[in-house]
């Protein structure tokens, strides 16, 4: 019997390692929304991290979306994004659902009332615009939207519009919501990468890569075997996280 239970015991696989290339640094940030004061101090401090590190010739800041709602300096997010430039590092800045839902309140704000109940009130008003959430009617609505077109600049439209839904930098995939398990990563829905929840947290799914995503708040910056888990809340919390990324290693900053 003791040699059958050694014959059938599951070989334990040492874990796998992700790596970034070589001599390069990347900082992640989860969710902003409407945040630009910790946005401010979490750039400050991945400035310092990245100027104690003498072996870094090359440095990313990859934003995974959601930067307008809920805070009330959504403007200011946007306005500070659509004109950074860091002589120290590249940007790239990803697209989170609740862009996706603010355009689609300005297409359609009747069919899209919903996006003012999470978080979008603050949104108007970071643009001077204002509705009451207790008397909101299809003429209030439509009202809402056409104000609010006009108070965006057309630099954040821009801005907003062209951000990618994912991007890559060595086994790292960086995308804002997740992925859907069993897909291959060029198939991925659009969706999903911008809403799904438990489908793909609950998962143990090798995706190949290890993927780094906001969305889904978490209390403290989760590291798991397939995933890296940045959004802390920040918009509640006051706690904005960066995951830090060399090499193989993963730490994370937090304001």
């Amino acid at each position: 019997m003791r040699l059958l239970k050694q014959l059938f015991k599951k070989e334990k696989l040492p874990a796998r390692s992700y790596y970034v290339p070589e001599g390069e640094l990347v900082y992640a940030i989860g969710d902003v929304h409407g945040r630009f004061d910790l946005l401010e101090q979490l750039i400050g401090m991945m400035e310092s991290d990245w100027q104690s590190r003498s072996d870094i010739s090359k440095c990313h800041v990859v934003f995974l979306g959601d930067y307008v709602d809920r805070g009330f300096q959504s403007k200011e997010v946007i306005e500070c994004l659509v004109s950074i430039d860091l002589d120290w590092a590249t940007v790239v800045c990803l697209q989170g659902n609740h862009e996706a839902m603010m355009f689609d309140f300005i297409k359609n704000p009747s069919e899209n009332e919903g996006w003012l109940h999470f978080g979008g009130l603050a949104t108007l008003a970071s643009y001077g615009v204002r509705i009451r959430e207790n008397e909101i009617g299809d003429r209030d609505l439509v009202r809402a939207a056409s104000e609010f077109d006009d108070a965006l600049p057309e630099s954040h439209k821009s801005f907003i519009k062209s951000l990618p839904l994912q991007h890559q930098i060595g086994d790292y995939l960086f995308v804002h919501a997740g992925l859907r398990p069993e897909v291959a990563l060029t198939e991925q829905d659009t969706a999903d990468m911008l809403f799904i929840r438990h489908e793909f947290t609950e998962s143990d799914y090798d995706f190949g890569v290890k993927v780094v995503h906001g969305h889904t708040g978490v209390q403290n910056p989760t590291l798991k075997h397939n995933r890296i888990a940045v959004d802390t809340t920040a918009y509640a919390t006051g706690r904005l996280t960066a995951a830090v990324l060399v090499d193989d290693k993963v730490d994370f900053l937090t304001t």
